[in-house]
């Protein structure tokens, strides 16, 4: 029935599966996450009923409340009312460098917020110019970083053989590996020793959530650790949101170019399909067409000057 429905039919219908897939995450969310947030909201009010149960007679509630507004609101910032002196600071060096990658990767942790208007107006033009730049410079470079991955998959299946139809699946597959082994098991692994009060799936959901760019800031690696060692972790975090994210797009590029995944792409298509040799460039044909036309010349007998027609491309003899 589906193969029988016309483009723009198949269209709306990916449109409307994509719909009722949010929704039912949306369903899948609140069903899990609700239950935990009202235990926690009514340990919450437990533990603030007993403050003021064991200090009303030095603590107004009105006291309290302002106390925590204001802490409260620091921490939306980034400012936390626990640390002490050695805590490092939102907006030195390494944590500016970090703040900054974490925009230009369109990553935004959001544990740190900016504070003046300057730098808000600044993060805005800073963004502006970062990101169309981020791009251009990903794709110079992909042709650059994929052709040792070519050579190797060319050497494959060369070797062994390989038919044809396999060796993009095999490129896919390669790159796959080598991003998954080097950017999210290795840092796992790393992350899981050195983040005390992290647990496996943890470190896994904060590498998931890097590298696709979700970034929801719950958690940051290196909040706790001694200055000298806070400094290191930053900047190796910089390294990882960088090279990651950069391998993750040519990954994504790869897939796409399977013969696979574009007939998926075309089949949900709404635009009217097209012949390969409309698909060409027609204006580039028209315009190495004219590039080879001598110039305008008089007709003999006629005075009038002699061209070369743009839809044959080719110019009549003098």
């Amino acid at each position: 029935m589906m193969l029988g429905m016309g483009p723009r039919a198949r269209y709306w219908l990916l449109l409307a599966c994509y719909l009722v897939y949010l929704l039912l995450g949306s369903a899948v969310f609140m069903a899990i996450e609700g239950p935990p947030e009202h235990r926690l909201r009514e340990q919450l009010l437990g533990h603030l009923a007993a403050f003021q149960a064991d200090h009303q007679h030095c603590l107004s509630p009105g006291k309290l409340e302002v106390l925590l507004e204001a802490v409260l609101q620091a921490q939306a910032y980034g400012v936390s009312a626990l640390g002490n002196a050695t805590e490092p600071e939102n907006w030195d060096f390494a944590s500016a460098l970090f703040f900054a990658v974490s925009i230009l990767t369109t990553t935004g942790y959001g544990h740190t917020a900016l504070l003046s208007d300057g730098g808000k107006a600044f993060c805005v033009g800073f963004a502006g110019l970062g990101l169309p730049a981020g791009l251009v410079l990903v794709a110079i470079l992909q042709q650059h970083l994929l052709r040792p991955l070519r050579y190797l998959v060319s050497w494959v299946a060369t070797r062994y053989s390989l038919a044809p139809a396999r060796i993009p699946w095999l490129q896919v597959s390669l790159l796959s590996l080598m991003v998954g082994t080097i950017f999210v098991l290795l840092p796992t692994l790393v992350l899981w020793h050195q983040e005390d009060r992290w647990s496996l799936l943890d470190a896994c959901y904060f590498c998931f959530m890097s590298l696709s760019t979700i970034g929801l800031g719950d958690f940051v690696p290196g909040q706790d650790h001694h200055p000298a060692l806070y400094w290191i972790s930053q900047l190796a975090l910089v390294c990882y949101l960088l090279l990651g994210l950069l391998a993750l797009l040519l990954t994504l590029e790869t897939v796409s170019e399977l013969k696979e995944v574009r007939a998926v792409m075309g089949f949900f298509s709404s635009s009217i399909s097209k012949s390969p040799e409309d698909q060409r460039g027609i204006v580039t044909q028209d315009v190495l067409a004219l590039s080879n036309c001598p110039p305008p010349s008089a007709s003999p007998g006629t005075g009038h000057l002699q061209s070369c027609p743009t839809e044959s491309g080719v110019c009549p003899p003098p």
